[in-house]
């Protein structure tokens, strides 16, 4: 069975860390850029961040520049977001979702890019 697993989300105070990870089964995530993406009610699905095949390409969004990194456990089929220095408006779910595109700087924001998506793991920053 085909999946991608979000873990990892938690409500934490402003200035602190997460990591989320990002599982996938039922097909080598290591082929397909695997990106992160976030929502608040009200609002699109927006692109965070993404990792290529291979790992021969990441693209970050601009708000989170510096302070969210991205990597990939090729043994463990896992895909995580490290994202350090949490501020309020980080505050969404956060899906994770695989595509076969690259580079992921030019594809990644576009929804239509993916083939497969998880269900989401919520993230809360606030004091």
């Amino acid at each position: 069975q085909v999946q991608l697993v979000e873990s990892g989300g938690g409500s934490v105070q402003p200035g602190g860390s997460l990591k989320l990870s990002c599982v996938a089964s039922g097909f080598v995530a290591d082929y397909y850029s695997v990106s992160w993406f976030r929502q608040t009610p009200g609002k699109e699905r927006e692109g965070v961040s993404c990792l290529g095949s291979g790992d021969l390409s990441t693209a970050y969004e601009d708000s989170v520049k510096g302070r969210f990194s991205i990597s990939r456990d090729t043994a463990k089929n896992t895909v995580y977001l490290q994202m350090d220095n949490l501020k309020s408006e980080d505050t969404a779910t956060y899906y994770c979702a695989a595509g076969l595109f690259t580079p992921c700087g030019l594809y990644y924001r576009d929804r239509n890019n993916y083939k497969f998506w998880g269900q989401g793991t919520q993230v809360t920053v606030s004091s």
